[in-house]
């Protein structure tokens, strides 16, 4: 039933309370007009609603419902050059105040206005919206209809009715990138996702409802699917979330219901995600509901473009050296993996002489369905389809049987997102054209005259000594890899015959006895698997195999000789190693309790670690960096500090491990030039210079502290666009001095230690100084750990986070192959047991 108000009894009455940034509201649910009416946006009745970006809300209508208030008006950014005209709903506290609004519908999210924009409810027409200027920008399209009113429900649909309370117009009709309880799609309506957080405008992410069920997109050249079919292939469910597709057809329709709350809101965001967001205190994801399907690497943007995402790591695709260059691409943010990937060279389509394609076996394009061609064809001719169009950026070619050489070939102008594709049935590679850089300043091609010549002869003959010196260059190159190969092996036995208080050596065949065969898997390392085994006196161990050549070696040198030769009861103990062939393994005490990212990146307070537990382990933690930097004869910088190089035992006591990327430091030594290693999400800003010192190692620490006590990733995708990156959630929260908010939520017991768990984010805070002079060293923080000293108060949340250039990432690059992984000499390892 609609109440009806006379125009000249429509109140307005709102109270600011500015130190909390909350809204005293009382709205009217219903507008009636006889005639016309309008609404100035302008500053003299907006009220700042979200301290973090000072973004102001103009309300119009309100509707309140049990556990949701539905706010219809103006929502601007912090300078009124950005307006949209929407609905927002917030949790009903019950308390009259406006808390933390979500826009879940705007009527001009391509063309936002500015202040004093007005709003326009015309009997005759319906609602107009007009910028600053006069300029129409949104209407109803409802000319000719004779408008009585308009209306907010309890669902938060904005509704114009006629005099006999019939809907003319209602925005539920109209969805744009968020879902509300008991909004209704019918099939060819879509949600579009926006191009930002900031930036309301429609992005490139799409959610189609047809017959066939909710199929998502991206929206790119050719459009390319990755969710299909969801709900009718697929079942669509959720605890306390329920969706239903029916009457398929032209009479289709889903509808979404809530079993608990309704203070929930389903939105389709700029990464890809369908995420379910409820209040809990603040606005966090309740549910994921593509990730269930499709993994964390079934999103086209995941990693970026170019960007290989696989064991929760985006990666630059790496490659055989091909015409003698191998860096084709790199990082855009070494310190946010998750932005992808550039070309070093652009691809030039004035040079495309020198296009080649960069081959990627066992990795796939991660939409589901490309445009394959209609005919079958072979890879070459593929690959030739690709470098003679300047538009494709990549080729993918499937073969149709593992018998077969012939298949389909999509040729690509948007690289986003691959990944692995072991495991599938059709062989699939991946081909992305590259420049070939070192090309680019040589002379052109050699064009040949068209006369006829007697030349033959001449060019046959210096062909055939051609062809003779290179098979002669070829010989003596194989000789030469021949040579070094044989005087490489016996280096490494030399250099491992020289190490004090060697662990014991195993022979291949008794670490695969041990493992029965490799069999049990316990996880995945650095460079290769961890699996499970048992020595003849009944112990258990971990034997990591490493696979791959290169640097593999170079970390198994390094890891051998760095922890070979030490012992601390917070370092993991290397038990032996094997080094025999083409071999290398290392033999570890067995953890039972495996890693500590499977226990604080769960998601749920089933098997959550207590406080004490949790302070245990960063002081375990702790005291084995102490040990690493200051009691051995040469300080070892570990430099890739991360959960899952953390072990524990049966007991939860932690022991690092993986020394495969340290180095090892003199002890009068300040600082080291070496090339970048190590985890993003855990590098000091220092690296991108090059020069670093142990501090490089408390900066991680400070990072997994943070992950241990707020019980997330760094880097978590499940989060909201502004939550996604632990640090910069971290510095907001220090600022709005709301730091308890960021305690584990899914730990009963951590919410009851929430004051000493904010003491150890300061401890945090203290570690991940930018300026690495400020952060303290380890055993000041094992010391403050225990209470013997004060921690330090004075601290800059202003964290820097910065990009690496296309110079200096070149120049990283380029050293890596020079300077390696340096090992350390024998003579030097060493140290106190």
């Amino acid at each position: 039933m609609v109440v009806n108000y006379s125009a000249t009894l429509f109140m307005l009455s709102l109270l600011i309370l500015s130190s909390q940034h909350l809204i005293s509201c009382q709205l009217s649910e219903t507008f009636i007009t006889n005639s016309s009416f309008s609404w100035i946006n302008n500053h003299a009745s907006s009220y700042v609603v979200n301290s973090t970006d000072g973004a102001t809300l103009t309300p119009i209508l309100s509707r309140e419902g049990n556990e949701t208030l539905f706010v219809c008006g103006f929502l601007c950014d912090y300078n009124g050059t950005a307006c949209v005209f929407g609905v927002l709903i917030l949790p009903n506290t019950h308390d009259s105040y406006l808390y933390y609004p979500r826009l879940v519908w705007s009527a001009n999210r391509n063309n936002p206005v500015r202040t004093n924009a007005t709003l326009q409810l015309r009997q005759d027409g319906g609602l107009f919206l007009m910028d600053s200027d006069g300029t129409l920008i949104w209407n109803t399209s409802t000319s000719g209809k004779v408008v009585a009113g308009f209306n907010l429900t309890v669902m938060g649909n904005l509704v114009l009715f006629d005099k006999s309370n019939d809907i003319i117009w209602q925005s539920f009709d109209h969805p744009t990138d968020t879902l509300v309880p008991g909004q209704i799609m019918v099939p060819g309506q879509k949600l579009i996702s926006r191009i930002s957080a900031t930036d309301w405008n429609e992005g490139m992410v799409t959610l189609d409802f047809k017959n066939s069920g909710l199929s998502a997109y991206i929206e790119s050249n050719p459009r390319q699917l990755y969710v299909s079919r969801l709900g009718v292939e697929k079942p669509f469910q959720f605890p306390g979330l329920s969706f239903s597709l029916k009457g398929y057809g032209s009479s289709g329709m889903m509808t979404i219901g809530f079993e608990f709350s309704n203070a929930r809101f389903m939105r389709l965001g700029v990464d890809g995600h369908l995420r379910v967001y409820q209040w809990t205190g603040s606005w966090s994801v309740d549910a994921d509901l593509f990730t269930y399907y499709i993994g964390e690497c079934g999103y086209p943007t995941t990693c970026g473009n170019y960007s290989v995402c696989g064991n929760g790591q985006c990666t630059c695709p790496q490659t055989a050296i091909v015409f003698g260059q191998t860096n084709f691409l790199q990082q855009i943010n070494y310190r946010q993996p998750n932005q992808g990937c550039v070309l070093v060279t652009p691809i030039s389509c004035e040079h495309s002489q020198y296009h080649i394609l960069m081959e990627l076996k066992d990795i796939a394009y991660i939409p589901l369905y490309l445009q394959y061609g209609t005919n079958k064809t072979d890879l070459e001719n593929c690959k030739r389809s690709c470098l003679s169009n300047c538009s494709c950026k990549a080729a993918q070619f499937q073969f149709s049987d593992p018998g077969n050489t012939m298949g389909d070939c999509a040729l690509l102008n948007d690289v986003f997102s691959v990944t692995y594709n072991y495991g599938s049935p059709n062989r699939t590679t991946l081909f992305i054209k590259v420049q070939n850089s070192s090309n680019l300043q040589a002379s052109p091609p050699l064009i040949f005259s068209e006369k006829k010549s007697n030349r033959v002869p001449t060019i046959v003959g210096s062909t055939i000594g051609a062809s003779f010196g290179l098979l002669l260059m070829v010989l003596t190159c194989f000789a030469y890899i021949f040579r070094r190969r044989k005087g490489l092996e016996e280096d490494e036995e030399e250099f491992l015959d020289q190490i004090p208080g060697m662990p014991t050596r195993f022979s291949y065949e008794e670490l695969t006895v041990m493992t029965e065969n490799f069999s049990e898997t316990l996880g995945e390392g650095g460079f290769g698997s961890v699996f499970e085994g048992t020595i003849s006196d009944g112990t258990k161990i971990a034997v990591k195999r490493l696979q791959g050549f290169g640097n593999v070696k170079k970390s198994f040198l390094a890891e051998v000789a760095t922890i070979g030769s030490i012992q601390h009861v917070n370092l993991v103990k290397l038990v032996g190693f094997c080094a025999e062939k083409s071999h290398r393994l290392l033999v570890y005490e067995y953890m039972a309790n495996v890693s500590l990212d499977r226990w604080i990146f769960h998601g749920t307070g089933e098997e959550s670690l207590t406080w004490d537990v949790r302070k245990k382990i960063i002081s375990d933690v702790a005291k084995g960096l102490a040990y690493l930097h200051e009691d051995c004869n040469n300080k070892i910088i570990h430099l890739d500090i991360k959960p899952q190089n953390i072990l524990l035992d049966h007991n939860f006591n932690a022991k690092v491990s993986d020394f495969g990327l340290s180095k090892l430091v003199g002890k009068d030594e300040s600082n080291i030039v070496t090339a970048m290693r190590g985890t993003p999400g855990y590098l000091a800003p220092e690296w991108l210079h090059e020069v670093i010192t142990e501090k490089v190692d408390v900066y991680s620490f400070g990072v997994v502290i943070l992950e241990i006590i707020c019980g997330r990733k760094n880097l978590d995708r499940h989060q909201d666009e502004d939550d996604m990156h632990l640090l910069s959630l971290f510095m907001r929260k220090a600022v709005e001095r709301q730091l308890l908010e960021m305690v584990d939520k899914n730990s009963e017991d951590m919410q009851l230690h929430k004051k000493e768990a904010v003491e150890m984010m300061k401890i945090a805070a203290w570690c991940l100084q930018s300026d690495y002079t400020k952060r303290p060293s380890m055993s000041l923080v094992v010391k403050v750990l225990q209470g013997l000293v004060a921690a330090e108060t004075d601290l800059d949340y202003s964290y820097t986070f910065p990009t690496m250039t296309r110079r200096a990432a070149g120049t990283i690059q380029e050293r890596e192959a020079v300077v390696g992984i340096s090992l350390p000499l024998p003579s030097q390892l060493s140290g106190p047991r």
